[in-house]
């Protein structure tokens, strides 16, 4: 078995190109990999297609990207909590296709799966399916790109849209244990995205809060097996980017 170990988060994203597309884990801000995007980040790499349940926050995650102009496109099911996205989006400056969540997240695992397209009822009905939902605006706000029309097919007399799915140059992920062979647990939530992103790259790089030795991970207890991680950086707890963010803060 190969060991998957490299020695830094910068020779593990040293690869990854302009124009390159992006599956990056996490759900609002638990499992961001936030060593490999501030790595990318410092490696200057521009014209990114991000594929991800969110874009970060204005200064975590793949906000940091965002601010620095460095993303062209991005695909994601919630954008609420990052006001430079919004200036970004409604200047014309990036390209925005929303997508339903769980239309994303089998977006994500089919591409894994070699499934190329799937059909569901999420979207049947609205802007999703019919097309015309803005994608992209100019200066001015005119909508200069919007979405095309998707086939939509009747199953046993109820309507499904045809929806296609990803398989991104390189997944970025974070998962809380994993061994020298890229086997890979992950921690409560942030079992959101993680691994689907992890399934649909076609090389997938994983931040790692513990690195345990081959034989050490109980097989039944493994979340994502080693066929999908190409690559694994060890982020232990105490390290700069070992903080784990609060979106909300709610205090009575």
């Amino acid at each position: 078995m190969i060991d998957k170990v490299v020695a830094s988060a910068e020779e593990a994203v040293a690869d990854i190109g302009d124009g390159a597309s992006l599956a990056v884990g996490g759900f609002g801000l638990c499992g961001i990999p936030v060593a490999l995007i501030d790595a990318l980040h410092r490696q200057g790499t521009r014209d990114l297609t991000t594929i991800s349940n969110n874009c970060g926050v204005d200064d975590w995650g793949l906000g940091i990207l965002l601010s620095d102009g460095r993303i062209r496109r991005t695909i994601s099911s919630y954008v609420g909590e990052n006001k430079e996205f919004a200036r970004q989006f409604l200047a014309g400056e990036l390209e925005v296709v929303l997508t339903p969540q769980g239309t994303l997240a089998e977006k994500l695992r089919a591409g894994g799966a070699g499934i190329p397209a799937f059909f569901t009822a999420a979207g049947v009905g609205t802007l999703v399916a019919e097309g015309g939902l803005p994608q992209r605006y100019d200066a001015e706000g005119n909508v200069v790109l919007a979405s095309s029309p998707k086939e939509v097919r009747a199953f046993n007399g109820a309507d499904y849209v045809l929806e296609e799915s990803l398989t991104p140059d390189f997944a970025l992920v974070h998962a809380q244990k994993a061994d020298r062979h890229g086997n890979l647990v992950f921690h409560a939530t942030a079992m959101n995205f993680n691994p689907l992103c992890a399934m649909a790259g076609r090389i997938t790089i994983a931040e790692v809060e513990e690195l345990v030795e081959p034989g050490e991970l109980d097989p039944e207890h493994v979340h994502l097996p080693g066929i999908f991680v190409q690559r694994i950086v060890h982020v232990p707890a105490g390290s700069p980017h070992s903080e784990k963010r609060i979106e909300k803060r709610t205090v009575s």
